[in-house]
């Protein structure tokens, strides 16, 4: 039978112990107690920047003399004519009736909402900026790849300089995250730039409605850069000079390569690069959420593995004067925890029918294959970044040639004028 109800909550490091201790009894008076539950709570801080508190709530309700009442009841199944449906075992079929709502799986989202928005409340009673979001990375909006739960075990090694596969995992998901935001903003920068130079271009019904050619402007802008060089020495001007042939004559080697030839070709050449970033990103996601789940199956069927033989003998002691079996399962208390939680997950995780022994080593090669495949598409984000680097280049070009470009258009417009 399951006793209690336990729910663990990071505390605002923001807030004082007493707005701390404010804080839970708020949350729980209003969410649990107000139901019916009977609330124990405690305040765990080691100093380490990881305040949290345990709250452990009753399973049964109590009735108005204080004992404790039925959690469910049993309901018969009836058939169409209201009569019970007999099994083949002689006994009827029944279902449960939940009595206090309180295991609805719904809860779980309710309770978590109702902890940001008390914890934002006293945030702001604090006077602090920061706030909590309970959701979701895909339900705010965010598109990016979510880093694992560490564990306890997990970041006591990291804190001593010990790597983890957990913690070496999420580095690497931060790292990806990182080159992704930054894929995105720079390409979101040059298509905004494009937008922009053709919307100025629609407002001037005098230009030529073509999209410009992108090697007369970097012509263009050599010729900028060579009249900007005249008031200094030559050979700073020969040392110039070369730089940026060299700038230009990787620009069109690019745009060559990718037949790139107008700001229009360029504008689907940055789309281009974004679904290719898309699609790896993508895949990443992917293989990221399939290798949590190794980690998990490794590490819950190595514990299953190395504590069933004392699982085993448990089983076959018995009770008796001696307490012998009390004795065991005290002395191996740890080990039989671990067992009895890898035990659950396995069952609830693995394909119904799945004995001993578990494939642990399949599980090891597919997420070592899985990790080398990670490693070969960050290899290609980098690429990705390396390209919309180039863009950027180019782009710097083609601004100061079109900056160049307008005092001559506007003598020119001025002179149609004076026509």
């Amino acid at each position: 039978a399951q006793l209690a109800r336990e729910i663990d909550a990071a505390l605002p490091i923001e807030l004082s112990r007493e707005e701390q201790i404010r804080l839970v009894r708020e949350y729980c008076s209003s969410q649990f107690v107000s139901r019916g539950m009977c609330v124990d709570f405690a305040i765990h801080d080691t100093d380490s920047g990881n305040p949290h508190c345990h709250i452990m709530l009753t399973m049964r309700p109590l009735d108005e003399r204080g004992a404790w009442a039925a959690k469910s009841k049993k309901e018969y199944d009836l058939d169409e004519n209201g009569e019970r449906i007999r099994l083949p075992s002689g006994r009827y079929k029944t279902h449960k009736v939940d009595l206090t709502g309180w295991n609805d799986k719904g809860n779980a989202l309710l309770w978590r909402k109702a902890w940001a928005d008390i914890s934002n409340a006293c945030l702001e009673r604090a006077g602090t900026p920061e706030r909590i979001d309970h959701r979701s990375n895909a339900e705010r909006g965010i598109d990016e790849l979510p880093t694992v739960h560490m564990g306890v075990a997990a970041c006591q090694m990291e804190k001593k300089g010990i790597a983890t596969e957990k913690g070496e995992l999420n580095r690497n998901i931060q790292k990806t995250n990182r080159l992704i935001r930054e894929i995105r903003a720079q390409i979101g920068k040059l298509k905004e730039w494009i937008g922009e130079l053709f919307k100025a271009r629609e407002t001037a019904p005098e230009q030529p409605p073509q999209s410009p050619g992108l090697a007369n402007l970097l012509i263009k802008y050599m010729s900028v850069q060579r009249e900007k060089s005249r008031k200094y020495s030559q050979y700073w001007q020969r040392q110039h000079t070369a730089d940026e042939l060299k700038t230009v004559a990787k620009a069109v080697s690019y745009l060559s390569e990718h037949g790139i030839s107008t700001l229009a070709e360029l504008d689907a050449a940055l789309s281009s690069v974004s679904d290719q970033a898309d699609a790896i990103r993508a895949g990443m996601k992917t293989a990221e959420k399939r290798m949590k789940e190794l980690q998990k199956l490794i590490e819950y069927g190595k514990n299953y593995t190395e504590y069933k033989p004392i699982h085993d003998e448990l089983k076959k002691l018995k009770n008796g004067w001696t307490n012998k079996r009390d004795k065991y399962e005290e002395a191996h208390r740890a080990e039989l925890t671990l067992w009895n939680a890898a035990s659950r997950y396995l069952h609830a995780n693995l394909p119904k029918g799945t004995k001993p022994p578990l494939p642990i080593s399949e599980w090891e090669k597919e997420y070592a294959t899985l990790s080398g495949q990670r490693t070969a598409e960050y290899t290609k984000l980098k690429e990705t970044r390396a390209e919309v680097a180039e863009l950027q280049k180019i782009r710097r070009c083609v601004d100061i040639a079109l900056r160049a470009d307008q005092p001559e258009l506007t003598r020119a417009k001025r002179h149609e004028q004076e026509r």
